[in-house]
């Protein structure tokens, strides 16, 4: 009796062990490699296993005090939308993410959001449901070059008469750190602006697709210290490219449910607009 009580007791830990690391959430480490000052690269495994591709996130670190952000807009260049390596070779784009999603109507190349760079006008309205602007290039010294504004809680006025180029895109993280995307069924690749707790800001891509609010999760309990976190694009059209003399990455996105739902795309889209970065 006393060896049987014994060996379920045995069997009952182990199987409570098993449960609970089962159950538990497993943070990824980030081993960041250093491509120069300012700059730092990292790819690593989601912690939940996507039903297509490796399950890789690749994130781009860059402190706004060492690099310029620019926004590259097709139609104020005149010119059809271009595959992003394209853009980035004939504006010496030293890295650069898509600038947002854009309008499936007249020339396909107007941000479905607020967008504007100088005096170049592409959307000249505000969408109350995004709630996050990526502003980037100042005057203001005691500023950020580049930030991402939550429209709730940051003053939007203030940033719109200090910044010069804007780009808005759906707020993914609220001003408390909890995510916002509504949940759904429906899962894709994508590609992210986000800012973390220092102000550095971040590319971040993940071809393989998972569900948005799902991955955002991932992102909140990963080691990024997200602070803001803003929706670019999905599917196909999500596109990041690094052009580094240490390193060279050219990644597209692919899976979208109900329009590419496959892991098959290898070239870039067309896309009309950018956010890219020089050194300063």
């Amino acid at each position: 009796m006393y060896e049987t009580h014994c060996m379920k007791k045995v069997l009952f830990i182990f199987v409570s062990l098993v449960c609970i690391s089962a159950t538990s959430t497993k943070q990824q480490t980030i081993v960041w490699e250093n491509l120069e000052p300012g700059l730092d690269y990292a790819v690593f495994d989601a912690t939940t296993k996507s039903s297509h591709g490796d399950s890789k996130i690749d994130v781009l670190s860059i402190d706004p005090d060492y690099f310029s952000f620019e926004l590259q807009c097709m139609a104020q260049k005149k010119t059809d939308s271009k595959p992003m390596d394209q853009i980035c070779k004939e504006n010496n784009l030293l890295a650069a993410v898509n600038a947002g999603m854009f309008k499936l109507e007249g020339n396909f190349q107007t941000c479905t959001g607020y967008m504007k760079k100088g005096s170049y006008i592409n959307n000249p309205t505000v969408n109350p449901s995004y709630k996050n602007v990526f502003v980037c290039n100042t005057t203001d010294s005691s500023k950020s070059s580049a930030s991402i504004v939550d429209m709730t809680c940051q003053d939007w006025a203030k940033a719109k008469s200090t910044y010069s180029s804007f780009s808005q895109g759906i707020r993914m993280v609220n001003c408390e750190g909890k995510a916002t995307w509504q949940a759904s069924e429906k899962k894709w690749s994508m590609v992210l602006l986000g800012e973390d707790e220092t102000g550095n800001i971040l590319f971040i891509f993940c071809r393989s697709p998972y569900k948005v609010l799902d991955f955002t999760n991932m992102l909140l309990q990963s080691e990024l210290k997200v602070k803001r976190l803003m929706y670019l694009e999905g599917g196909p059209e999500a596109s990041f490219y690094v052009n580094h003399p240490s390193l060279s990455v050219r990644k597209m996105g692919s899976y979208e449910t109900g329009f590419n739902a496959n892991d098959n795309n290898k070239v870039y889209w067309a896309i009309p607009n950018v956010i890219g970065i020089k050194r300063k």
